[in-house]
């Protein structure tokens, strides 16, 4: 039986790896993975946010199944999920890394955990479960943090612990019986953006693109997204000109940061004689916008922050891409399926061996779902064959052609030429859900769950107030 090595990263957008045509990222190692993988072109997060993404991707279930919102409703191995069907099939299965779960001690579907990096005190975020309008905390400083540029933080030494911690693991695994499943969670590219200097020298030395739609140049952002970014707004609170480069500069300086992660990895794989009896996959829990119409962080259904990479390396399947949309609840799905096990009827998904097979099924449909921080009302994404849906709930839609214009720069929701097209996806859209019954779910859900913990006086500083905390690791 084949093993399963399963890297899951944080904030890297579909695009930024060399492998995925880049202009100028540095992503030798994943390019190289990339060159012995099928590549999805079209994969997608259920949630552009971390612990909802988290969760549906641990249980193979979408967001408002599962009902984990935002970030402050982590898993806690309820619905059971892939890693319960390994524990059940008697697959060894650990992880080494960020989970951002609730608690080590919940039964979440692992053998064993090593150096886990969970929600903050088993709450996470719950001032941003205050959605209404009227009573969204603001003045919490930008969402990227206080520190950009060059040197060290505590999510670049939780890597190197990481990745030490699983170098370590694959070294011992050449010794052990085949079978087993590790699941690795690297937090590189996600903010604070403070990188490594030999990684940041790399980009440091080059001139730059400035990212497309600027509202200096006169783009408006869509009502949502606008009411969305205020809540913690980066753009306009960088101190200057350069403090803004150096995010640039070291969000891709992280991403080869990570990438130098991977090869480690790898490179611990082949030396443990594991390479070629042991399935890889690389993807991300959602991208980042890295400046994209003034927008920086993730929580939108634009492809820069819901799109994401995905690499699916396997000697017994011939390298390449498959352009089909696929999701990380697909991915749930391949594990079990990777052993052999048979298919959970609540698990939404298809394995990606599968849908490759199928070959670039026109008809298949992707989902998105988001109801976190800042979203004063739900935002629902369908994809399916060229054009992507973006339901807003008490805002107008928005409709691209991606096959026509995958920057996104024009939406076609108003264009009587799309009519149809549009009412086809809205038709898909509630075949998996009523929108508006899964919004007022969601906001009844968290104004309990703030209620349960003293209400809205009492939760405002409960929580991190950026990027969670990693745990101690000794590094």
């Amino acid at each position: 039986m084949r093993n399963l090595l399963v890297i899951l990263s944080d904030e890297h957008r579909f695009d930024a790896m060399g492998c995925a045509g880049h202009d100028f990222v540095q992503t030798p190692h994943l390019d190289s993975l990339a060159s012995r993988s099928l590549r999805f072109t079209n994969a997608y997060t259920p949630s552009p946010i971390c612990v909802p993404a988290r969760a549906a991707f641990a249980t193979g279930r979408y967001v408002h199944q599962t009902g984990h919102w935002d970030n402050a409703c982590p898993y806690t191995g309820t619905p059971r999920g892939w890693g319960h069907q390994l524990q059940d099939a008697g697959i060894p299965v650990e992880s080494i890394g960020k989970l951002h779960y609730r608690d080590p001690q919940d039964d979440s579907g692992f053998d064993r955990l090593h150096i886990p990096m969970m929600v903050q005190d088993g709450i996470g975020m719950i001032w941003a479960s205050i959605r209404h309008e009227d009573e969204r905390l603001f003045g919490r400083g930008r969402m990227l943090g206080t520190e950009i540029g060059a040197g060290e933080s505590a999510y670049t030494r939780y890597d190197a612990a990481v990745t030490a911690r699983t170098v370590d693991w694959l070294r011992d695994a050449a010794d052990r019986p085949a079978g087993w499943c590790l699941y690795v969670g690297l937090v590189a590219p996600h903010f604070p953006l403070v990188c490594p200097q030999p990684f940041y020298d790399i980009y440091d030395r080059m001139d730059l693109p400035e990212p497309k739609l600027h509202p200096s140049t006169g783009y408006r952002m869509h009502p949502w997204v606008e009411r969305q970014n205020a809540m913690m707004e980066s753009e306009s609170r960088f101190a200057d000109a350069d403090e803004r480069r150096r995010a640039f500069v070291a969000y891709y300086g992280l991403i080869s940061w990570l990438d130098h992660n991977v090869g480690q990895i790898m490179a611990a794989l082949g030396e443990a004689g594991l390479a070629d009896d042991t399935t890889v996959v690389y993807s991300s829990d959602h991208g980042d916008n890295v400046g994209a119409r003034g927008l920086w962080g993730k929580s939108n259904m634009y492809q820069e922050s819901v799109a994401v990479p995905m690499l699916l390396c396997d000697p017994n399947l011939a390298p390449g891409t498959c352009d089909t949309p696929v999701s990380l609840v697909d991915l749930a799905a391949t594990i079990p399926a990777h052993f052999g096990i048979p298919a959970v009827p609540e698990m939404v998904g298809d394995p990606l061996v599968a849908i490759a097979a199928a070959d670039d099924d026109p008809d298949r449909v992707v989902f998105s779902e988001y109801h976190a921080v800042g979203a004063v009302n739900g935002a629902f994404m369908l994809r399916k064959w060229r054009y992507k849906l973006i339901h807003y709930i008490g805002f107008e839609d928005e409709l691209f052609d991606l096959e026509a214009d995958p920057e996104e720069l024009v939406n076609l929701a108003s264009d009587p030429a799309h009519a149809g097209a549009l009412a086809a996806l809205h038709q898909a859209l509630r075949e998996i859900c009523d929108p508006q019954e899964v919004n007022d779910r969601a906001h009844a859900e968290q104004r309990a769950m703030v209620d349960a913990l003293g209400g809205l006086d009492a939760v405002r500083d409960l929580g991190p107030k950026g990027a969670t905390p990693p745990p101690k690791t000794g590094a």
